[in-house]
């Protein structure tokens, strides 16, 4: 079934593409509901977090408990930086970025010659020592209190404030992030990420330097994901330690396996999907866990690719296209 749906995605892309850019663009007038837009919004940030977070996760290999590490610093700068500098939502939006890439090479640095569970259990601690500073550094980040009254998103002099102004916002990150993201996967060095994870030891010897490319990886996804953090900061107008937790990790972690690992369109998808279906569950609060959990369970035991994880579109759109020119050839003769 879903190598059918795949299949259909991809011989009707364009039209696709087409029809959810105008959805995109046209959500915000078609449902103007506070809350819709509010979960919109956050679909959307959940879908550009897994993005970076897939690009580490599925495209590299190593798996990542921490990425909200990087989402919290992002956060922190930035709402440090608008509140206390008064700088502006796209100057706080690079300093984010850069100051939690920064954060991603200095993780990336002493942990490249880990791998398998060793990474993961480093990015677990890594995640943990941030949230220890975010909730102790009293004068920096006012610990388990949080940031209030961040200012909002300032462009061009304009204050934004609505529901409707974040989601394009938000749309236009998430826009630029998948972009960059598919621009990596389908260049020289995604080919390269992409012979690490599928053999290092192999990659090193066809003079591939893995080194090299593990810490462009990290450094790039950990940017990705402290942007998303700015937004999240100047979006929500406060923050606090408890938004950035290990738990919070393994929630987009989830996302990105159960859409499928190494799959930006799963990354979609599964953002989607288990952000929406928490709130669909609410008016089943007592059995809402219980029902998500078992999902998950049922999922990982018929797919544990996640739902597109075994899923290559491009190579479904080489031989739908290999299809077409045989017909066409067929046809000339």
């Amino acid at each position: 079934m879903i190598e059918k749906l795949s299949t259909w995605l991809v011989s009707y892309k364009r039209p696709l593409l087409i029809i959810t850019a105008l959805l995109a663009v046209l959500f915000p007038w078609i449902f103007s509901s506070k809350y819709v837009l509010r979960i919109a919004i956050l679909c959307l940030m959940y879908c550009m977090l897994c993005v970076s977070l897939n690009l580490m996760a599925g495209i590299l290999g190593q798996i990542s408990f921490g990425h909200a590490a990087f989402w919290g610093i992002g956060a922190y700068t930035a709402a440090i930086l608008s509140k206390n500098y008064g700088w502006n939502g796209v100057a706080a939006l690079f300093m984010a970025a850069l100051v939690a890439g920064l954060f991603g090479l200095l993780l990336s640095l002493p942990v490249m010659h880990l791998k398998g569970y060793y990474f993961t259990i480093v990015t677990m601690v890594f995640c943990q020592i941030i949230r220890v500073i975010e909730i102790n550094w009293m004068t920096l980040t006012n610990g388990p209190l949080g940031i209030m009254a961040i200012p909002k998103i300032s462009l061009f002099g304009v204050t934004l404030k609505s529901q409707r102004a974040y989601f394009y916002v938000i749309l236009f990150l998430l826009v630029v992030t998948t972009i960059i993201v598919q621009k990596i996967i389908h260049s020289r060095m995604g080919y390269a990420i992409l012979a690490i994870r599928d053999d290092e030891l192999a990659a090193g010897a066809m003079g591939i330097n893995v080194f090299k490319y593990k810490v462009y990886a990290i450094v790039i996804s950990s940017m990705l994901a402290g942007a998303a953090g700015c937004f999240y900061s100047l979006y929500t107008s406060y923050i606090d330690p408890s938004c950035f937790t290990n738990a919070i990790s393994n929630n987009m972690l989830v996302m990105v396996i159960f859409g499928g690992l190494g799959n930006v369109f799963g990354s979609f998808f599964g953002a989607t999907v288990l952000t929406i279906l928490p709130e669909v569950l609410r008016g089943f609060s007592e059995y809402r866990q219980l029902v998500y959990g078992a999902l998950l369970v049922l999922l990982m035991l018929v797919r544990p690719d996640g739902l597109f994880g075994s899923v290559n579109f491009k190579y479904i759109e080489q031989r739908l296209t290999w299809k077409k020119e045989k017909i066409g050839g067929d046809g000339h003769e």
